[in-house]
């Protein structure tokens, strides 16, 4: 039986932390082996199943259940042979997002830098860096290893590569070259690889689905609608496989018309090899995905005038669509009839694809490698907001230091003296005491960069400290006075007509790890937006959950400046050009409006420990901060000495973030 790789996974951190660093490559690297073969084995075992027990004609009420009790027993005794048992492979949400954003490479890269194993170092670098293209400090790394010695071109290589899309981006490297023969051989692999890594994202969308929304202990549907319910959220799993097999590494929208346009590059490559039957296949195939299409009908013509005969598209993908309606239909009666959420996307609405005077298609400029933003055309900048700022400071001591033009953006403010020295060291004490390493982060005590580690508290954990006697009453007290007056400047400067609301208040202290700090490149915290989904790329902010998009002003309020590095960048859309920086110092608050018009970042805390209070607002009191309004009756009970009493501080500990 495999180990579980979240297991795994954890034991390799671990041993970064102790710089044992044999460990890290060796666990790391069984972690990855473990997860693929966890999902290889669900994906086989799930094929397997379904083929020896299938709804055949004689469906009747006693055969569906019939064949879903035995797809399950099969199921069952199928991974247990495996893998092992099921219940030490369920991974938690936050590890699962870790491999899917190649955090573990990032990892194996610093381990093989320190392990004097270049050619490792420099393969999960790339592979890394494939997934997150915005991490200029890692294609610096990238830079410096094609530089050193025993390290060879081969060496670069993505070890989490799709064979279809690896495939696709090799045939149009050689279409481009003019290299037909072999783009046709290469764009029919990709084919094959496309269906059969459709099959598999299929499989692996028939596990356990999550009911937002239900209480589970007190499920009330009948059977059927149950049955409904989940097949429904399975089915548009299985429907989205289209979005997923066109997505790129690290990206989050797919590429332009991406299936079609195998079939659109194999039609002309065929006629470039008087190969005409097989064009007039390929253009009837693309025809299905855009009848009527004009250019692609006339080659239609012209092949059939040539041959002297019709012909007939490709089976696979008639099927293929056809499938892709019927769920269709299934989705839109499920989406009314159990009210789950569906919008169709529009996969295939644009007929973007070869282009005859570069033969490049649109949709794979330059996907496969880093290319510099100064190097990219027709990028498209968002439009700035409409400047409303320069209101009332409300506080007498309270400086401004620049506003949104001298921090050369929009929504934009720097202010000093927002809190004094004195309240600075008495809030740092107060961090010292009361943070926990991976608070607020969910467990993790390095949740940005493995260099450093991070320790957070909120307000209503600190007010639960004082109550109880381990901080003093005091300090936990200008924790939300502060919080309190930083809100209250952001809501007056900013002009804003209505009132701001806490979304999330926390203290947070970042220390560089000693002996981690040499030839340290990456950031302390990357380049993002706080509401919305940055995409480098495609120069968008992309406002959809996970984000946070209900956010919509940010500030930082620093307690201190006695450390290396840990500079605020605000960045272009790029993710890569700096438009300001500032240097933290104790009393210093920068804030700024929570979209894509503001990216930001923190540069490496490379020596000593950085600890401000971070807040992000909105303006829908829908989103107020729970804990927040918790706090609000602690205060309010303390100030009428209420909170004395002998019912003690109210607060229920899972309520606690």
């Amino acid at each position: 039986p495999s180990a579980p790789y979240d297991l795994l996974y954890d034991t390799a951190v671990r041993a970064f932390y102790n710089s044992d660093y044999a460990a890290v490559a060796r666990h790391m690297e069984g972690a990855l082996r473990a997860c693929k073969e966890v999902r290889s084995s669900r994906v086989r075992c799930r094929l397997r199943c379904q083929d020896q027990h299938p709804f055949d004609a004689t469906f009747s009420d006693l055969r569906f259940p019939d064949v879903v009790l035995r797809r399950a027993a099969c199921m069952n005794a199928c991974i247990e042979e495996r893998i092992g048992t099921q219940s030490m492979h369920k991974v938690g949400e936050d590890v699962v997002q870790d491999f899917h954003r190649r955090i573990p490479y990032n990892y194996l890269q610093l381990a093989y830098r320190k392990l004097e194993q270049p050619d490792q170092a420099a393969a999960a670098a790339h592979t890394y860096f494939q997934a997150n293209p915005e991490h200029v400090e890692m294609g610096q790394n990238l830079e410096q290893y094609k530089d050193q010695p025993g390290v060879e071109e081969e060496h670069f290589v993505d070890r989490e590569a799709r064979p279809h899309q690896r495939s696709f981006a090799a045939a149009v490297g050689l279409y481009d070259e003019g290299d037909h023969r072999g783009a046709i051989a290469l764009f029919e692999e990709a084919l094959v690889q496309y269906y059969e890594a459709d099959s598999e994202c299929r499989a692996l969308c028939q596990w356990p689905q999550r009911f937002d929304g239900h209480d589970h202990l007190r499920y009330r549907y009948s059977l059927y609608e149950i049955i409904s319910d989940h097949f429904t959220q399975v089915l548009h799993c299985e429907h989205e496989c289209v979005r997923d097999l066109a997505t790129r590494p690290g990206r989050l929208s797919p590429m332009e018309n991406y299936l079609p346009q195998h079939y659109d590059y194999l039609q002309f490559a065929y006629f470039h090899e008087d190969r005409l039957e097989e064009a007039l296949q390929c253009s009837l195939t693309y025809l299905l995905f855009h009848q009527g299409e004009e250019s692609m009908t006339d080659n239609v013509h012209y092949y059939r005038e040539m041959l002297g005969h019709d012909g007939q598209p490709r089976e696979e993908a008639a099927w293929y669509l056809r499938r892709h309606k019927q769920e269709l239909e299934l989705l839109l009666i499920g989406s009314e009839t159990m009210g789950v959420e569906f919008t169709e996307g529009n996969y295939w609405s644009s007929t973007g694809g070869r282009e005859d005077s570069n033969r490049i298609p649109s949709g794979t400029d330059g996907w496969m490698e880093y290319v510099p933003i100064s190097e990219k055309k027709n990028v498209v900048v968002a439009a700035q907001q409409q400047l409303k700022e320069g209101g009332p400071l409300v506080y007498e001591d309270v400086q401004l230091v620049q506003n949104s033009a001298a921090l050369n953006g929009t929504q934009r403010v720097l202010l000093d003296r927002v809190i004094s020295e004195e309240e600075c060291s008495d809030l740092r004490r107060l961090a010292h005491a009361v943070t926990m390493a991976g608070d607020g982060y969910r467990g993790r005590m390095s949740p940005h960069t493995p260099n450093e580690k991070f320790e957070g508290a909120t307000v209503l954990k600190t007010l639960q400290f004082g109550y109880e006697g381990r901080v003093p009453m005091g300090s936990a007290r200008l924790f939300y006075d502060v919080s309190e007056r930083a809100r209250r400047v952001i809501e007056s400067y900013f002009l804003l007509n209505s009132t701001l609301h806490f979304s999330y208040t926390h203290l947070v202290c970042r220390t560089a790890i000693t002996g981690q700090q040499d030839h340290r490149n990456d950031l302390s915290h990357p380049i993002h937006a706080d509401n919305c989904l940055l995409d480098p790329e495609a120069n968008e902010c992309w406002k959809e959950p996970p984000a946070y998009t209900y956010r919509d002003f940010s500030a930082l309020l620093y307690l201190n400046g006695d450390f290396e590095g840990g500079e605020f960048i605000f960045t272009e859309m790029d993710a890569k050009t700096v438009t300001a920086s500032v240097k933290p110092l104790c009393g210093r608050m920068v804030g700024f409006s929570s979209g894509g018009e503001n990216p930001h970042g923190v540069k490496a805390v490379t020596s000593g420990q950085r600890c401000a209070v971070a807040l992000w607002f909105t303006l829908d009191p829908l989103f107020r901060e729970l804990e927040r309004l918790q706090a609000d009756e602690v205060i309010q009970a303390l100030d009428t000495q209420s909170v004395w009493g002998g019912g003690g501080l109210n607060i229920n500990p899972k309520d606690e973030l």
